[in-house]
């Protein structure tokens, strides 16, 4: 007898055994009588509890439906996050239900079960997208498939970047929103505020006139994964919390200064007793002082009066510099200085520490008759984050042919309201003792200059013209607006815009 089966043989085995299974379970039971069985109840499936768990009441009828990931290292594939990342969520129950913004795709899973757990039962019937970035948007196509009822209230251009990430259409279910729309869902009232370039060219702020929340899609986030804690009146933000909330700033807004400051203008005129932001704690208590923070940022002024020293070296020597000129501005009685190492030390931490202190000592060696790679790469860096308003001072080294320093400088003179602390300190090789004067002469230059003493030079002012939109705040930024420049946000031509 042969035992084998052929594939199209077991297929129909395989159907059969199926249509009879579910004969069996149509007659439920009757067909195991004669066994004295029964037909096993349906499984439904084990309840959800971490929707139970980890959602967090913001008032009483505003939940926190977020959720923390700690498995990530790099944000944006950019910048080291040791301490994980929060996505926050959030829904409004009132006569109308809102979902404002979703989370990234990493985190979908706990999601729909906090999700699912506020909602409890209820359908859902907006959907507030304040800002599209991957992170925020991911989980808004399953959002709509479990929710077909529900409408997605964005900007026009949220709405195309939503098609060109996902392939999503909403125009049959969108409500298309700009500066002062409002929409009702009961008690509360959603008012609209156009952000534009903060970061990206769609984003927008909800604010809830009932509440006096702000639902401030990246603004006054900050990296770092949720204890348990979601308030930040619930940690030591300061100690804890501050260093990522400027790095996250500087880091990933910081270029837009202008637009932010924007932004902070129009906060001004309303009554924030809540700050939401995407990432990072809820604010409800001492709001002035992160609004003050941002302030300082936006305007790149400094945070505190504080000497950051970056040095690159390969051999040694330019280090010792380094250390030496820290130690010297010390013992001037500048308390608050830092030495970093540029090779070591990630880009995104300078950053953050550059808009921090309000002078940077840079020691460079020559490297390939140029500046030393990370630190070149460090200076551009400052350049496409928009860093102004500092005081540098500057050491270069050589064996045969110092040319850091004057290139270093050729960088810093492209930013805006640069000045500098006493002369470039040459040497050659490794510091020795005909060196500590000029050495010791820029390190009094730098303490003079910190504690109000003597001024500095001032670099030669650089300014970029800026066109203003005046349909939705954007801001573009060249010598000349181009003759056809339609904006990216509302689609408004050149005659809309006007030079700031």
């Amino acid at each position: 007898m042969n035992k084998e089966i052929g594939r199209r043989d077991f297929l129909k085995a395989a159907v059969a055994g199926a249509a009879g299974l579910a004969a069996a379970g149509a007659l439920g039971g009757a067909a195991f009588a004669d066994e004295g069985q029964s037909a096993a109840p349906r499984f439904e499936g084990k309840p959800k509890f971490a929707g139970i768990g980890s959602v967090r009441e913001v008032t009483d009828d505003i939940f926190y439906v977020g959720v923390s990931d700690r498995r990530i290292q790099l944000f944006e594939n950019v910048y080291p996050i040791p301490r994980g990342v929060a996505y926050n969520s959030y829904v409004i129950l009132d006569e109308k239900t809102a979902l404002v913004d979703t989370v990234d795709r990493s985190v979908t899973g706990q999601f729909f079960e906090n999700l699912t757990a506020v909602l409890d039962g209820r359908d859902l019937d907006y959907l507030i997208v304040n800002h599209m970035e991957p992170d925020h948007s991911s989980a808004i196509s399953e959002v709509l498939v479990r929710y077909p009822n529900a409408k997605v209230v964005c900007t026009m251009a949220a709405s195309l970047i939503l098609n060109q990430f996902f392939a999503c259409d909403i125009s049959d279910r969108g409500i298309f929103v700009r500066e002062g729309d409002t929409l009702s869902l009961g008690k509360h009232t959603l008012a609209f505020v156009m952000a534009p370039m903060v970061h990206w060219p769609e984003v927008m702020m909800s604010y809830d006139v009932a509440t006096g929340v702000l639902f401030s899609a990246d603004a006054f986030g900050s990296f770092g994964a949720l204890n348990g804690n979601l308030f930040a009146d619930e940690v030591d933000f300061e100690k804890d919390w501050l260093p990522d909330a400027r790095r996250y700033y500087c880091n990933i807004v910081g270029k837009y200064g202008d637009q932010v400051q924007a932004v902070l203008a129009k906060a001004a005129t309303v009554d924030i007793r809540m700050l939401c932001p995407t990432h990072g704690p809820v604010w409800r208590e001492n709001l002035g002082w992160i609004l003050e923070k941002y302030s300082l940022w936006s305007s790149y002024t400094p945070e505190e009066q504080a000497v950051m020293v970056v040095y690159g070296s390969v051999y040694g020597g330019t280090e010792s510099a380094a250390n030496a000129v820290a130690a010297m501005i010390s013992q001037k009685g500048v308390a608050d200085v830092a030495v970093y190492d540029v090779s070591k030390t990630h880009v995104s931490e300078l950053i953050g520490e550059a808009f921090r202190c309000s002078h940077i000592v840079l020691a460079s060696i020559t490297y390939n008759m140029g500046i030393f790679t990370p630190m070149k790469n460090f200076l551009l860096d400052l350049e496409a984050h928009n860093l102004q308003k500092r005081t540098f001072a500057l050491i270069e080294n050589g064996s045969w042919s110092p040319a850091s320093g004057k290139l270093m400088k050729e960088i810093l003179d492209r930013l805006a309201s640069v000045s500098y602390a006493g002369d470039i300190v040459t040497f050659l090789s490794s510091p020795d003792a005909d060196d500590h004067d000029a050495l010791a002469a820029l390190a009094d230059a730098v303490a003079a200059s910190v504690l109000g003493g003597e001024a500095v030079e001032e670099a030669e002012e650089t300014t970029v013209a800026r066109w203003v939109c005046d349909v939705c705040g954007y801001v573009y930024e060249g010598d000349a607006l181009p003759e056809d420049f339609k904006c990216p946000l509302c689609g408004a031509g050149p005659d809309h815009f006007a030079q700031a």
